[in-house]
C-alpha cells in the first residue's frame, strides 16, 4: 500500500511539472499568434499596425498577468515567424543617468552572435574608427552655407526675438579656423555610404520604401544626406553643431515626423526610455512623458529620486542654443502612438509583455527599470496617444569615443551623506590643482554647466562627457537633462556653489547673461518664441519661463559679488578679442 502511494505520489509530480512546461511553452508563444493573428492573409512578413480599439485583443489580456519575460531584449528564437529575426543594433549613445551605465565603452546592446547569418553593417560603415573619414561631394559639411543669421526653421521666424538676438555682434563671434584634427570626422573620397549594400546583406534591418529617397549614395551631394549624418559630421572641437546650420532646424523636424520602425528598451538608467529607430537608419532617445506640465517635483522628493520630464529635455536643448553653449544635442517632442508606433513595431518581448489595457480603457506600459517602472507606475496613453522627448544620438562609440568625468561638484546620492564642497568652502582651491582644471578651459566649462544647471533647477549632474579625439581641450557635452525644470517656486542655491567658490567666469559668457537679462532680449520671451514650435507646446507653463528670468538675476548677483571681492580680471577671462569686445560695445 506505501509503494502504492509512493508511485502515485511520482507521478502526480511527474503531471505538475508536465503541465508547468506546457504552460511555459503557451506563454512563450503568445507574442507570435498575437502577432500572427495582426497580419492580413497572404502577408506573413508584414508588420501592419492595428487601429486602438484592436490593443484589447485576447492575448493581450493573457500577457497582462505575465509581465516582465526573462527572454533576451531584441531577440527572438530562430524560427518563430511572429517575430522578425535577430539584427545587428550599432553601439549606442548612453544618456543614462547611472554612471555605471555611462562609460566610454559601454554598448547598449549586447546580442549574441549569429555565425550563420550575415551581419548587416552599423551606421558607422561609413566611416573608419580611430581616423573617422566619410566620402562627401559638393559643399563641405563643415561649412553648410553663409554664415549669416540665417537660422534653422521650426527654431525663429523673420523679425523675431530669436533673429534679433542672433545678429548681435555676441553671437557672430567666430570659431577659430579648423584643422584635420579639430573636426570629429575626416572627409575621404574613397569611402562610400551605400544604403543598397546593407539591405542587400541583410534584409531583416529596419527598411521601407526606396533608399534614394532619405540615404545617400557614393555620387549624391552632402544636402541628400540625412539629417542625423549631416548633424554628426559637423561637429568640432568647439560646438557640436554650428550657429546657423540649417541641418539641426531639420534635424528637429525629422525627430517629430519621421516614421519609427523599431523601439527598444534602453539598457542602464534609472527610468524608462526607449531607443527608437527611424525609416532613414537615425535614432533617439525617447522619454516619455510622467508629470504633467502643471505639477512640480514634490518637496519629501529628493533629487536622485526625482522623475525625469520630457519636457526638461527639449528646454534644456533651446535654452543651450540661447546661451550659445551649442553642448545639447537636438531635442524635440512627438506625440506617439503607443499600439503602432512602439508595440507593434518592438521586438523587445520584456517591453512587449509590460502592454497592458487600464480600466478606463486606456493603453499602457511601463517596461523594466530600477525606479517607477510597474503597474502603479505605468505609462498610459489617451486612449493610446503618449507625449515625450526624442534627443538625436551622437556618432557611435565605436567611431567617436566618449570620455566620462565625474563632476567634481557631484552630488553624494545618499539621503544623509553630504559631499566635500557642501562642507568645504575652499574646496574650490583643491579643484584647481588638479587636471585638467588646472591648466585647460575645462574649470570654465564647468562654470557655464553650473549656471545651464542653476537656471533650470537640475541638481543631477554627476558626470559630464568629452570627445576623446580633442583630448582635453574642447567642450563638455551636456548630456541627460531631464531632471531639470521640476520647481518654478524653488531657487536651488547649492548648484551655484562650483560658481561661488571658484568665482571664474567667462567673458563671452558673462555678456550674454547680461544681455538677456534685459528688456529687449529677455531671457524668459526668447525661451517662449523658442519652445512654440515644437509639437508639444506649450513645453513650459509661465511660472516656469518667469523662473528663469528671477534665476538670471541671482546668477549675475552672485558673479556681481566675485568681482567686488576679487576684481574684474581675476573673476572675468578674457576670451574676446579685441574686434568682438569693441563689436559687442563691452
Amino acid at each position: 500500500m506505501k509503494m502504492i502511494l509512493v508511485r502515485r505520489f511520482r507521478v502526480l509530480i511527474l503531471m505538475a511539472f508536465l503541465a508547468a512546461c506546457a504552460l511555459h511553452l503557451v506563454l512563450d508563444l503568445l507574442p507570435k499568434l498575437e502577432r500572427s493573428a495582426a497580419r492580413p492573409s497572404g502577408e506573413p512578413g508584414c508588420s501592419c499596425a492595428q487601429p486602438a480599439a484592436e490593443a484589447a485583443a485576447p492575448g493581450w489580456a493573457q500577457a497582462r498577468g505575465h509581465p516582465g519575460g526573462e527572454l533576451e531584449a531584441a531577440a527572438s528564437a530562430a524560427g518563430d515567424a511572429g517575430w522578425p529575426n535577430k539584427h545587428t543594433l550599432r553601439i549606442l549613445q548612453d544618456f543614462s543617468s547611472d554612471p555605471s551605465s555611462n562609460l566610454t565603452s559601454h554598448s547598449l546592446e549586447k546580442l549574441p552572435p549569429q555565425p550563420k547569418r550575415p551581419r548587416a553593417p552599423r551606421r558607422g560603415r561609413i566611416l573608419e574608427s580611430g581616423a573617422p573619414q566619410i566620402r562627401l561631394t559638393g559643399r563641405s559639411p563643415r561649412d553648410p552655407g553663409p554664415r549669416g543669421p540665417v537660422l534653422p526653421p521650426g527654431l525663429s521666424g523673420d523679425g523675431s526675438l530669436l533673429t534679433r538676438l542672433f545678429q548681435h555682434p555676441l553671437y557672430q563671434v567666430p570659431i577659430p579656423p579648423l584643422t584635420e584634427g579639430d573636426v570629429l570626422f575626416n572627409v575621404n573620397s574613397d569611402i562610400r555610404f551605400n544604403p543598397k549594400a546593407a539591405t542587400a546583406e541583410n534584409p531583416d534591418w529596419p527598411h521601407e520604401g526606396p533608399e534614394d529617397e532619405f540615404l545617400p549614395t557614393g555620387e549624391a551631394a552632402v544636402d541628400s544626406y540625412p539629417n542625423w549624418l549631416k548633424f554628426h559630421i559637423g561637429i568640432n572641437r568647439y560646438e557640436l553643431y554650428s550657429r546657423h546650420n540649417p541641418a539641426v532646424g531639420a534635424l528637429l523636424q525629422d525627430l517629430g515626423t519621421q516614421k519609427i520602425t523599431s523601439v527598444a528598451m534602453k539598457s542602464g538608467g534609472t527610468q524608462l526610455k526607449l531607443i527608437m529607430t527611424f525609416q532613414n537608419y537615425g535614432q533617439a532617445l525617447f522619454k516619455p512623458m510622467k508629470q504633467t506640465r502643471e505639477q512640480e517635483t514634490p518637496p519629501d522628493f529628493f533629487y536622485f529620486s526625482d522623475y525625469e520630464r520630457h519636457n526638461a529635455e527639449i528646454a534644456a536643448f533651446h535654452l543651450d542654443r540661447i546661451l550659445d553653449f551649442r553642448r545639447v544635442p537636438p531635442v524635440a517632442g512627438r506625440l506617439v502612438n503607443m499600439t503602432k508606433e512602439i508595440r507593434d513595431v518592438t521586438r523587445d518581448k520584456k517591453l512587449w509583455r509590460t502592454f497592458f489595457i487600464s480600466p478606463a480603457n486606456n493603453v499602457c506600459f511601463y517596461g523594466e527599470c530600477s525606479y517607477y517602472c510597474s503597474t502603479e507606475h505605468a505609462l498610459c496613453g489617451k486612449p493610446d496617444q503618449i507625449e515625450g522627448s526624442l534627443a538625436a544620438f551622437l556618432p557611435d562609440l565605436a567611431l567617436a569615443k566618449r570620455k566620462t568625468w565625474r563632476n567634481p561638484w557631484r552630488r553624494s546620492y545618499h539621503k544623509r551623506k553630504k559631499a566635500e564642497w557642501e562642507v568645504d568652502p575652499d574646496y574650490c582651491e583643491e579643484v584647481r590643482q588638479t587636471p585638467p582644471y588646472d591648466s585647460s578651459h575645462r574649470l570654465l566649462d564647468v562654470m557655464d554647466m553650473t549656471i545651464f544647471d542653476f537656471l533650470m533647477g537640475n541638481m543631477d549632474r554627476h558626470h559630464y562627457e568629452t570627445f576623446e579625439k580633442f583630448g582635453n581641450e574642447t567642450f563638455i557635452i551636456h548630456l541627460d537633462n531631464g531632471r531639470g525644470f521640476g520647481k518654478h517656486s524653488h531657487d536651488e542655491l547649492s548648484i551655484l556653489v562650483p560658481l561661488q567658490q571658484c568665482c571664474r567666469i567667462r567673458r563671452s559668457t558673462y555678456l550674454r547673461l547680461q544681455l538677456l537679462a534685459q528688456e529687449e532680449h529677455r531671457l524668459s520671451l526668447l525661451m517662449a518664441e523658442a519652445l512654440r514650435a515644437d509639437r508639444v507646446a506649450p513645453v513650459l507653463l509661465q511660472p516656469h519661463l518667469e523662473a528663469l528670468d528671477r534665476r538670471l538675476r541671482i546668477v549675475l548677483r552672485a558673479v556681481g559679488d566675485c568681482v567686488e571681492k576679487d576684481g574684474l580680471h581675476s573673476v572675468v577671462e578674457d576670451d574676446l578679442g579685441p574686434e568682438h569686445r569693441a563689436a559687442a560695445g563691452r
